[in-house]
Protein backbone atom coordinates (compact mmCIF):
# COMPACT_ATOMS: atom_id res chain seq x y z
CA UNK A 1 0.00 0.00 0.00
CA UNK A 2 1.36 3.31 -1.09
CA UNK A 3 2.17 5.36 1.61
CA UNK A 4 4.22 8.15 0.73
CA UNK A 5 3.67 10.77 -2.52
CA UNK A 6 6.66 10.55 -4.74
CA UNK A 7 7.94 13.62 -5.92
CA UNK A 8 10.14 14.61 -8.89
CA UNK A 9 12.71 17.31 -8.73
CA UNK A 10 14.23 18.88 -11.57
CA UNK A 11 17.11 21.18 -11.81
CA UNK A 12 17.04 23.27 -15.12
CA UNK A 13 19.42 25.58 -13.75
CA UNK A 14 19.39 29.00 -11.57
CA UNK A 15 20.79 30.62 -8.47
CA UNK A 16 18.85 28.02 -6.25
CA UNK A 17 21.21 25.26 -7.18
CA UNK A 18 24.61 27.29 -6.81
CA UNK A 19 26.74 26.99 -3.78
CA UNK A 20 29.44 29.20 -2.28
CA UNK A 21 33.04 27.89 -2.22
CA UNK A 22 33.72 30.32 1.23
CA UNK A 23 37.76 30.42 0.26
CA UNK A 24 37.30 31.94 -3.08
CA UNK A 25 33.58 33.36 -2.76
CA UNK A 26 33.55 31.59 -6.23
CA UNK A 27 29.60 29.56 -7.31
CA UNK A 28 29.81 26.41 -8.13
CA UNK A 29 26.94 23.94 -9.16
CA UNK A 30 25.37 21.90 -6.22
CA UNK A 31 24.88 18.10 -6.79
CA UNK A 32 21.57 17.35 -6.70
CA UNK A 33 22.76 13.65 -5.50
CA UNK A 34 23.80 15.01 -2.32
CA UNK A 35 20.39 16.71 -1.78
CA UNK A 36 19.59 15.08 1.95
CA UNK A 37 23.06 15.56 3.27
CA UNK A 38 22.84 19.11 2.71
CA UNK A 39 18.99 20.08 3.40
CA UNK A 40 18.52 16.86 5.58
CA UNK A 41 15.15 19.31 6.91
CA UNK A 42 13.57 17.68 3.57
CA UNK A 43 13.84 14.32 5.56
CA UNK A 44 10.83 15.85 7.39
CA UNK A 45 8.96 16.06 4.69
CA UNK A 46 5.89 12.72 4.25
CA UNK A 47 7.62 12.29 0.49
CA UNK A 48 10.15 10.26 -1.39
CA UNK A 49 11.79 13.20 -3.41
CA UNK A 50 13.89 11.76 -6.64
CA UNK A 51 16.55 14.11 -8.46
CA UNK A 52 16.87 14.49 -12.02
CA UNK A 53 18.88 17.08 -13.54
CA UNK A 54 19.52 18.51 -16.98
CA UNK A 55 22.79 17.08 -18.77
CA UNK A 56 23.69 20.82 -19.28
CA UNK A 57 21.91 23.13 -15.97
CA UNK A 58 21.92 26.66 -18.06
CA UNK A 59 21.62 29.93 -16.41
CA UNK A 60 17.93 30.98 -17.53
CA UNK A 61 18.76 33.67 -19.68
CA UNK A 62 19.80 30.81 -22.16
CA UNK A 63 16.59 29.13 -21.77
CA UNK A 64 14.69 28.55 -24.91
CA UNK A 65 11.96 26.37 -27.13
CA UNK A 66 14.45 23.44 -27.16
CA UNK A 67 14.68 23.83 -23.65
CA UNK A 68 10.87 23.87 -23.04
CA UNK A 69 10.76 20.45 -24.71
CA UNK A 70 14.16 19.21 -22.60
CA UNK A 71 11.74 19.89 -19.73
CA UNK A 72 8.80 18.89 -20.85
CA UNK A 73 9.75 15.35 -22.34
CA UNK A 74 11.90 14.67 -18.83
CA UNK A 75 8.07 15.55 -16.82
CA UNK A 76 5.84 13.22 -19.92
CA UNK A 77 8.39 10.89 -19.60
CA UNK A 78 7.83 10.04 -15.89
CA UNK A 79 4.39 11.28 -15.81
CA UNK A 80 3.06 8.12 -14.77
CA UNK A 81 5.76 7.24 -11.85
CA UNK A 82 5.80 10.47 -9.62
CA UNK A 83 2.62 12.05 -8.13
CA UNK A 84 4.09 15.75 -8.40
CA UNK A 85 6.82 17.81 -9.50
CA UNK A 86 9.09 20.49 -8.43
CA UNK A 87 11.19 22.05 -11.23
CA UNK A 88 14.12 24.58 -9.96
CA UNK A 89 15.01 27.01 -12.67
CA UNK A 90 16.60 30.78 -12.47
CA UNK A 91 14.03 33.34 -11.80
CA UNK A 92 14.85 35.72 -14.52
CA UNK A 93 12.81 33.75 -17.72
CA UNK A 94 10.76 31.76 -15.16
CA UNK A 95 7.61 33.19 -16.20
CA UNK A 96 8.20 32.53 -19.71
CA UNK A 97 9.32 28.62 -18.95
CA UNK A 98 6.15 28.05 -16.48
CA UNK A 99 3.55 29.51 -18.80
CA UNK A 100 5.02 27.57 -21.55
CA UNK A 101 4.66 24.68 -19.59
CA UNK A 102 1.01 24.99 -18.61
CA UNK A 103 0.55 24.95 -22.28
CA UNK A 104 2.32 21.98 -23.01
CA UNK A 105 0.28 19.83 -20.74
CA UNK A 106 -3.46 19.76 -21.67
CA UNK A 107 -5.51 17.89 -18.80
CA UNK A 108 -3.22 18.32 -15.93
CA UNK A 109 -4.02 15.85 -12.89
CA UNK A 110 -1.01 16.66 -10.82
CA UNK A 111 1.06 19.58 -9.54
CA UNK A 112 4.30 20.72 -11.38
CA UNK A 113 5.62 23.94 -9.04
CA UNK A 114 7.99 26.02 -10.28
CA UNK A 115 10.83 27.52 -7.63
CA UNK A 116 14.35 29.34 -7.42
CA UNK A 117 15.90 31.98 -5.19
CA UNK A 118 17.68 35.36 -4.97
CA UNK A 119 20.37 33.87 -3.24
CA UNK A 120 22.64 30.28 -3.96
CA UNK A 121 21.10 27.66 -1.29
CA UNK A 122 25.13 28.04 0.44
CA UNK A 123 24.51 31.53 1.33
CA UNK A 124 23.68 32.32 5.00
CA UNK A 125 20.31 34.57 4.48
CA UNK A 126 19.74 31.99 1.08
CA UNK A 127 15.87 32.37 0.30
CA UNK A 128 16.64 28.65 -1.47
CA UNK A 129 15.99 26.21 1.30
CA UNK A 130 12.51 27.60 2.15
CA UNK A 131 11.26 28.11 -1.54
CA UNK A 132 12.59 24.56 -1.98
CA UNK A 133 11.12 23.16 1.03
CA UNK A 134 7.69 24.60 0.64
CA UNK A 135 7.67 23.85 -3.08
CA UNK A 136 7.74 20.14 -2.18
CA UNK A 137 5.49 20.11 0.22
CA UNK A 138 3.24 22.05 -1.73
CA UNK A 139 3.36 19.26 -4.30
CA UNK A 140 2.76 16.78 -2.13
CA UNK A 141 -0.31 17.56 -0.62
CA UNK A 142 -3.01 15.26 -0.93
CA UNK A 143 -6.83 14.89 -0.54
CA UNK A 144 -8.64 11.24 -0.56
CA UNK A 145 -5.42 10.03 -2.10
CA UNK A 146 -5.73 12.60 -5.23
CA UNK A 147 -3.08 15.61 -5.78
CA UNK A 148 -4.38 19.34 -4.16
CA UNK A 149 -2.84 21.39 -7.15
CA UNK A 150 -3.60 19.81 -10.34
CA UNK A 151 -2.06 23.07 -12.56
CA UNK A 152 1.37 24.51 -13.15
CA UNK A 153 2.48 27.16 -10.34
CA UNK A 154 5.19 29.37 -9.49
CA UNK A 155 6.42 29.12 -5.60
CA UNK A 156 8.45 32.56 -4.05
CA UNK A 157 8.45 34.06 -0.70
CA UNK A 158 5.42 32.27 1.00
CA UNK A 159 3.08 32.63 -2.05
CA UNK A 160 2.28 29.93 -4.51
CA UNK A 161 0.81 31.62 -7.25
CA UNK A 162 -0.86 30.19 -10.62
CA UNK A 163 2.27 30.25 -13.13
CA UNK A 164 1.03 31.68 -16.03
CA UNK A 165 -0.40 34.55 -14.29
CA UNK A 166 3.14 35.62 -12.69
CA UNK A 167 5.91 38.30 -13.72
CA UNK A 168 9.13 38.96 -12.13
CA UNK A 169 8.67 42.47 -10.30
CA UNK A 170 12.19 42.54 -8.28
CA UNK A 171 15.08 41.94 -9.42
CA UNK A 172 17.10 41.65 -5.31
CA UNK A 173 13.77 41.66 -2.99
CA UNK A 174 13.08 37.93 -2.01
CA UNK A 175 9.19 38.42 -3.51
CA UNK A 176 10.41 38.45 -6.44
CA UNK A 177 7.38 37.11 -8.12
CA UNK A 178 3.64 39.10 -8.44
CA UNK A 179 0.28 37.73 -9.62
CA UNK A 180 -1.15 41.29 -10.18
CA UNK A 181 -4.43 39.41 -12.24
CA UNK A 182 -5.13 36.55 -10.18
CA UNK A 183 -5.02 35.57 -7.01
CA UNK A 184 -2.94 33.50 -4.61
CA UNK A 185 -3.24 29.79 -4.55
CA UNK A 186 -1.58 29.22 -1.32
CA UNK A 187 -0.06 31.19 1.43
CA UNK A 188 2.45 29.60 3.15
CA UNK A 189 2.76 31.04 7.25
CA UNK A 190 2.41 28.88 10.34
CA UNK A 191 0.45 26.64 8.52
CA UNK A 192 -0.05 25.72 4.87
CA UNK A 193 -3.20 28.01 3.81
CA UNK A 194 -4.61 26.18 0.41
CA UNK A 195 -7.32 29.03 -0.79
CA UNK A 196 -9.53 25.92 -2.96
CA UNK A 197 -11.88 28.23 -4.35
CA UNK A 198 -9.19 29.85 -6.59
CA UNK A 199 -7.50 26.69 -7.79
CA UNK A 200 -7.71 25.24 -11.50
CA UNK A 201 -10.64 22.35 -11.66
CA UNK A 202 -9.57 19.70 -14.08
CA UNK A 203 -12.18 16.50 -15.27
CA UNK A 204 -9.91 13.49 -14.10
CA UNK A 205 -11.59 11.03 -16.56
CA UNK A 206 -10.11 13.12 -19.04
CA UNK A 207 -6.39 11.83 -20.01
CA UNK A 208 -3.11 14.02 -19.83
CA UNK A 209 -2.13 15.48 -23.62
CA UNK A 210 1.19 16.35 -23.86
CA UNK A 211 2.06 19.36 -26.59
CA UNK A 212 5.30 20.14 -27.72
CA UNK A 213 5.11 22.26 -30.99
CA UNK A 214 6.01 25.37 -30.52
CA UNK A 215 6.83 28.25 -33.30
CA UNK A 216 9.04 30.83 -32.10
CA UNK A 217 9.06 33.13 -35.48
CA UNK A 218 7.14 35.68 -33.25
CA UNK A 219 8.19 39.08 -31.86
CA UNK A 220 7.18 41.45 -29.25
CA UNK A 221 6.86 45.24 -29.97
CA UNK A 222 6.77 47.25 -27.13
CA UNK A 223 4.57 50.69 -27.52
CA UNK A 224 6.24 54.03 -26.89
CA UNK A 225 5.71 58.23 -27.81
CA UNK A 226 7.80 58.35 -31.29
CA UNK A 227 8.03 55.05 -32.03
CA UNK A 228 9.81 54.81 -35.48
CA UNK A 229 7.86 54.04 -38.90
CA UNK A 230 11.02 53.07 -41.25
CA UNK A 231 11.60 50.66 -38.44
CA UNK A 232 8.54 48.85 -37.72
CA UNK A 233 8.56 48.51 -41.74
CA UNK A 234 11.34 46.59 -41.77
CA UNK A 235 10.05 44.15 -39.19
CA UNK A 236 6.47 43.74 -40.30
CA UNK A 237 8.01 43.23 -44.13
CA UNK A 238 9.94 40.21 -42.27
CA UNK A 239 9.03 37.42 -44.48
CA UNK A 240 9.62 34.45 -41.42
CA UNK A 241 7.48 36.64 -38.68
CA UNK A 242 4.37 34.11 -38.17
CA UNK A 243 2.91 36.08 -35.14
CA UNK A 244 3.52 39.78 -33.28
CA UNK A 245 2.74 40.76 -30.17
CA UNK A 246 2.01 44.68 -28.89
CA UNK A 247 2.88 45.82 -25.76
CA UNK A 248 -0.11 48.77 -25.90
CA UNK A 249 -0.05 51.52 -23.40
CA UNK A 250 -3.10 51.01 -20.48
CA UNK A 251 -6.01 49.39 -21.71
CA UNK A 252 -5.30 48.66 -24.84
CA UNK A 253 -4.13 51.75 -26.37
CA UNK A 254 -1.87 53.05 -28.99
CA UNK A 255 -1.60 55.98 -31.75
CA UNK A 256 -4.20 56.15 -34.66
CA UNK A 257 -1.62 57.55 -37.14
CA UNK A 258 -2.73 56.01 -40.27
CA UNK A 259 0.26 54.69 -41.28
CA UNK A 260 0.31 52.37 -38.00
CA UNK A 261 -3.38 50.77 -38.67
CA UNK A 262 -2.58 50.09 -42.00
CA UNK A 263 0.62 48.29 -41.51
CA UNK A 264 -1.13 46.22 -38.86
CA UNK A 265 -4.34 45.82 -40.89
CA UNK A 266 -1.97 44.91 -44.34
CA UNK A 267 -0.39 42.09 -41.79
CA UNK A 268 -3.54 40.63 -40.14
CA UNK A 269 -4.86 40.25 -44.24
CA UNK A 270 -1.67 38.50 -45.40
CA UNK A 271 -2.65 35.60 -42.35
CA UNK A 272 -0.49 36.96 -39.42
CA UNK A 273 -1.62 37.07 -36.14
CA UNK A 274 -1.36 40.49 -34.14
CA UNK A 275 -2.19 40.22 -29.99
CA UNK A 276 -3.12 43.13 -28.52
CA UNK A 277 -1.47 43.02 -24.58
CA UNK A 278 -0.76 46.12 -21.75
CA UNK A 279 2.37 46.51 -20.83
CA UNK A 280 0.98 48.15 -17.71
CA UNK A 281 1.69 44.98 -14.37
CA UNK A 282 -1.91 44.50 -14.09
CA UNK A 283 -4.97 45.49 -15.03
CA UNK A 284 -6.82 44.51 -18.93
CA UNK A 285 -7.23 45.24 -22.49
CA UNK A 286 -10.27 46.50 -23.25
CA UNK A 287 -10.39 47.38 -26.90
CA UNK A 288 -12.61 50.13 -27.83
CA UNK A 289 -13.19 51.47 -24.29
CA UNK A 290 -11.56 54.63 -25.91
CA UNK A 291 -10.97 56.07 -29.44
CA UNK A 292 -7.45 54.80 -29.09
CA UNK A 293 -8.21 50.89 -29.67
CA UNK A 294 -11.37 51.38 -31.65
CA UNK A 295 -9.20 51.13 -35.07
CA UNK A 296 -7.50 47.87 -33.87
CA UNK A 297 -10.45 46.23 -32.34
CA UNK A 298 -11.81 47.10 -36.58
CA UNK A 299 -9.33 45.31 -38.50
CA UNK A 300 -9.07 42.13 -36.37
CA UNK A 301 -6.19 42.35 -33.49
CA UNK A 302 -6.89 39.85 -31.10
CA UNK A 303 -7.25 41.08 -27.20
CA UNK A 304 -4.90 39.13 -24.79
CA UNK A 305 -7.39 40.48 -22.01
CA UNK A 306 -5.33 40.77 -19.06
CA UNK A 307 -3.36 37.98 -19.96
CA UNK A 308 0.55 38.62 -19.00
CA UNK A 309 3.28 39.25 -21.94
CA UNK A 310 5.31 36.35 -20.27
CA UNK A 311 2.25 34.01 -21.07
CA UNK A 312 0.93 35.91 -24.37
CA UNK A 313 4.22 34.66 -25.56
CA UNK A 314 4.22 30.68 -25.06
CA UNK A 315 0.78 31.17 -25.96
CA UNK A 316 1.08 32.60 -29.47
CA UNK A 317 3.99 30.13 -30.27
CA UNK A 318 1.63 27.46 -28.68
CA UNK A 319 -1.11 28.34 -31.35
CA UNK A 320 1.24 29.16 -34.15
CA UNK A 321 2.23 25.48 -33.50
CA UNK A 322 -0.96 23.73 -33.80
CA UNK A 323 -1.22 25.52 -37.48
CA UNK A 324 -5.02 26.46 -37.16
CA UNK A 325 -6.19 29.06 -39.40
CA UNK A 326 -6.21 32.66 -38.47
CA UNK A 327 -9.58 33.48 -37.59
CA UNK A 328 -9.95 29.86 -35.36
CA UNK A 329 -6.78 31.03 -33.86
CA UNK A 330 -8.13 34.43 -32.76
CA UNK A 331 -11.21 32.83 -30.94
CA UNK A 332 -9.05 30.00 -29.49
CA UNK A 333 -6.48 33.04 -28.02
CA UNK A 334 -9.06 34.78 -26.57
CA UNK A 335 -10.29 32.04 -24.86
CA UNK A 336 -8.80 30.95 -21.30
CA UNK A 337 -7.24 27.56 -21.73
CA UNK A 338 -4.83 26.51 -19.06
CA UNK A 339 -6.08 29.33 -16.42
CA UNK A 340 -3.94 32.21 -17.90
CA UNK A 341 -6.92 35.21 -18.83
CA UNK A 342 -10.17 35.81 -17.37
CA UNK A 343 -13.26 34.79 -18.28
CA UNK A 344 -14.80 37.67 -19.12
Amino acid sequence: MKTSPNIALIYTGGTIGMIKNFETGALSAFNFDELLLRIPELQQLHCTIKTISFQEPIDSSDMNVERWRELGDIINGVYEEYDGFVVLHGSDTMSYTASAVSFMFENLGKPIIFTGSQLPIGDLRTDAKENLITAIQIASLQKKGKPVITEVGLYFEYKLLRANRTTKINAEHFKAFQSLNYPTLVESGVHLKVHTAVLRKINRRKKMVYHTHFDNNIIVIKMFPGINKQILQHIFSSKIIKGIIIETYGSGNTTTQQWFLSMISEAIKKGIPIVNVTQCSGGSVEMGKYDTSVGLKNIGVISGKDITTEAAVAKLMYLLGENLPLKVLKTIYETSLRGEMSEN
